[in-house]
């Protein structure tokens, strides 16, 4: 937001420069982001001077061209070639010397010496249009007769200059969305050392010329209309705002309208209450109703387009249509034109609710509605009114012909706080003397009602909408004392921490870190996404989607029900910027609805799951010289999988697994505990992969966090040492059927012979002609250990024979 340095010491009377007032600003917690000059003409007009044209003949080389003297006030005149129709001896002209720097627009272009048509010319008599000050070009500007030749033309224009101080607002300080609101923070910090006292527009001259208008304004919603305050004036002319005016409005970015709409925004940037202003001619049967209308009544807004109402969109109406969007936006026909000679003004206090609500329906967002959606403050409403009519009476004339219209059904008090002066003390880590704390406290508009020891009872005025709580008021004690008033105390005081097992926060690391050094990059999704993502893929149903009442797009209008599309967007966009070599991570959480809620909780209705998911895509490796090319596959993917789940003290040989193929994944696997998914992976189907636009394989997996985490807190870590004994490793090649998975295969060795055997591996699978038709070779590794002493051959043979056994009668296989 931008401040006006000029703007603001008329509500703060303070003899600071900007780089002062920035430093107390930020240390009381309004962040200054920048400082810059502004000018109503770019460039300030400086290197311009008033010259007088001594002499004028034409050039002898042009039929168009003269060739001037120019008394600029020094002790030779210049020589100026000038084209002007215009030019002629005895004018004051405007001169722009050599090494002046003049502005059009963005462009900008410097005057030099130069030689035209071979004579010199050493400057320019300039136009209006070529200075900044006007817009003709037909001739150069020619001033009165009676300016003095050397006067800067600066000081005979009069430039505007101010400074504006660029200010970070957070969301909860609704309150400093104003010049007024500025002014406070700084005036509460400065009456700390002296006496400074805010200043607020003089509005006793305002009065009612005539009540004479046959008017009346009711509140049909006052749930949603706090306060309503409005005016009649009559007479007025709609015309350009004085320079003054303009001047104060393009400072900060504004570009001025007409004096009425001009006057409506100068109050809404000074005092921070929105204004409207009414054609009065165009409100029918003369009344102001405050209410909703019927739902998908259509309305056109001044922007022009038409717009479709909801039943709880608060709109200011006349006796038969709606003609605004209650603290949002105007309606286009109702609007001030430069007809219109008698006007309604409007000063209002709306409930943020409602006004947040209708704006993200609408897509609306306007200056009026970024401070009711935070909340305004109803006790202004009467003085910006008035403050109104006196200022368009200045600027526009005319008179005020009804009474001041004030519907206020139920005041909002002040808020009622407890504090606890040890609290303070506490919370700010410092003792702060009593009579300081009770100034800080009046110097913030904060009233002290009653005091019994400790202990006080403050009234807060509601125009503080984030100071609700005793550790608010402790915060704004804090921001106008000075957070760097408060010393590094000498000693560290620490307290033991003790964390429940398993640490969600230390696991998170300990993988992040893991993945990182293999390479993983992590990244974070927004947990918003598409609904449309989950539709026509049995894995999602639609029913379970979580969806937003009042979504800011349709490509944000639902919670994830998985991170794999989130993901899958992140490698469009890397594949569409040449990078598609990637491997991603990203904890994050997951979202989903359940009709059948186990209670009548309706919070139970919604589940939130943990998850960690990964993702694959491209080659294994950067391809090199002395490295081939080798693509990602699935078993790539699933030995990091492998590796997480060992690094977490986890096995697969613990985990059941049954195949995940389906719509979400073309070839996949999940691992399970009793019931309890651990980690589901696989190659990502064609259906998410074209949704997402991606054309690569993709291989993904999603972890269920939580039930990992219950699995660890009942995992014990027992300690086992290094065998005393030597193990010994035997080999089978197994011919089976092209369905017996190795999985089997392990299955069937641990359940045939647990105490020896140590481990299964598969170190080879060949398939081919020679085999026959549905066929393939695996070939199988065995390690064999016995605890308590070296194994016999007789020992290891009556082992593998029991193998054999088992899977020539089981899986009908051959011992190759």
């Amino acid at each position: 937001m931008n401040i006006s340095l000029n703007w603001l010491k008329e509500y703060a009377p303070v003899d600071l420069d900007a780089e002062e007032i920035s430093r107390i600003l930020t240390n009381t917690g309004i962040e200054v982001s920048g400082l810059r000059k502004h000018e109503s003409i770019k460039g300030g007009l400086q290197g311009l001077v008033i010259g007088e044209v001594r002499a004028c003949v034409a050039h002898p080389d042009s039929d168009h061209l003269h060739v001037t003297t120019v008394d600029i006030g020094e002790e030779t005149p210049l020589q100026i070639v000038c084209g002007a129709p215009n030019v002629a001896a005895g004018q004051k002209v405007v001169v722009a010397t050599i090494g002046t720097t003049l502005y059009r627009g963005d462009e900008a272009f410097t005057i030099r010496r130069s030689k035209i048509r071979g004579i010199e010319s050493h400057g320019m008599i300039c136009a209006e249009d070529e200075i900044g000050t006007g817009t003709a070009h037909d001739g150069i500007l020619v001033l009165p007769a009676n300016v003095v030749p050397g006067t800067k033309f600066s000081e005979y224009h009069k430039v505007y200059q101010d400074t504006i101080i660029e200010v970070e607002i957070t969301p909860n300080r609704a309150d400093a969305a104003s010049h007024l609101g500025v002014a406070r923070d700084l005036v509460a910090f400065l009456q700390q050392t002296g006496e400074i006292q805010l200043a607020l527009p003089n509005t006793e001259a305002f009065r009612v010329d005539r009540d004479d208008t046959p008017f009346s304004v009711r509140i049909e919603r006052p749930e949603a209309c706090r306060r309503y305050a409005g005016l009649c004036l009559e007479g007025i002319s709609v015309k350009p705002s004085p320079a003054w005016l303009q001047h104060r409005l393009s400072a900060i970015g504004l570009h001025p309208i007409n004096n009425v709409v001009d006057v409506t925004n100068y109050i809404l940037f000074g005092l921070g209450q929105p204004l409207h202003a009414f054609d009065l001619k165009k409100i029918k049967g003369n009344s102001v109703i405050v209410k909703s209308v019927a739902p998908g009544t259509k309305f056109t807004t001044l922007d022009g387009v038409e717009r479709e109402l909801h039943a709880n969109d608060l709109m200011i109406c006349n006796e038969e249509e709606p003609m605004c969007i209650a603290g949002i936006f105007g309606g286009r026909e109702s609007g001030i034109s430069p007809e219109t000679t008698s006007i309604f003004i409007e000063s209002a206090c709306f409930d943020p609710v409602f006004i947040r609500k209708s704006a993200r329906r609408l897509g609306l967002n306007t200056d009026a509605s970024f401070r009711y959606e935070r909340g305004t403050d109803p006790n202004i409403v009467l003085r910006a009114l008035q403050l109104a009519a006196l200022m368009i009476r200045e600027v526009a004339g005319g008179e005020v012909t009804s009474r001041v219209f004030d519907l206020y059904p139920e005041p909002v008090a002040d808020t009622a706080i407890q504090v606890n002066l040890a609290r303070v003390d506490r919370l700010i880590g410092k003792k702060i003397e009593r009579e300081r704390v009770l100034r800080i406290l009046r110097a913030l508009e904060i009233s002290v009602e009653e005091r019994s020891g400790e202990d006080l009872l403050v009234r807060v005025p509601p125009y503080r909408v984030d100071v609700r709580r005793e550790a608010d008021v402790i915060e704004e004690i804090l921001r106008v004392y000075g957070y760097n008033n408060v010393e590094i105390p000498g000693k560290l005081n620490a307290s033991l921490n003790f964390s429940e097992k398993p640490d969600d926060f230390q696991l998170k690391n300990k993988i992040s870190d893991l993945l990182a050094a293999n390479g993983f990059h992590e990244v974070i999704n927004n947990s918003l996404t598409k609904s449309t993502y989950f539709e026509g893929i049995d894995s999602f149903r639609p029913e379970e989607t979580v969806m937003l009442c009042n979504p800011l797009s349709s490509d944000l209008n639902a919670l994830r029900q998985s991170l794999l599309f989130g993901g899958l967007e992140n490698i469009a966009y890397n594949i569409n910027r040449k990078n598609v070599n990637l491997k991603l991570f990203e904890f994050g959480k997951a979202y989903s609805f359940r009709e059948n809620a186990p209670d009548e909780n309706p919070l139970h209705h919604y589940r939130e799951e943990n998850r960690l998911a990964l993702f694959i895509t491209g080659n294994k490796t950067p391809v090199a010289w002395n490295a081939p090319e080798s693509k990602s596959d699935f078993f790539f993917l699933k030995a990091y999988c492998e590796m997480i789940l060992q690094r977490l003290g986890l096995s697969t040989d613990h985990l059941t697994s049954e195949a995940a193929a389906g719509d979400l994944f073309r070839e996949g696997i999940r691992y399970c505990l009793g019931d309890k998914p651990i980690v589901t992976l696989g190659i990502v189907n064609k259906i998410p992969l074209e949704r997402v636009d991606v054309r690569q394989e993709v291989f993904f997996a999603e972890f269920a966090w939580e039930n990992i985490l219950q699995r660890l807190a009942k995992h014990a870590v027992t300690f086992v040492p290094m065998p005393r004994f030597p193990s010994v490793k035997r080999d089978l090649a197994l011919l089976l059927d092209k369905e017996v998975t190795f999985k089997e295969v392990r299955d069937i060795a641990f359940a045939t012979t647990r105490s020896l055997l140590k481990s299964v591996t598969l170190f080879d699978v060949y398939e081919g002609e020679k085999l026959g038709a549905g066929k393939k070779s695996y070939a199988v590794s065995f390690t064999l250990l016995d605890e308590g002493q070296t194994l016999t051959d007789k020992q290891i043979d009556k082992v593998m024979e029991k193998l054999i056994h088992a899977y020539t009668r089981q899986l009908n296989a051959e011992i190759r």
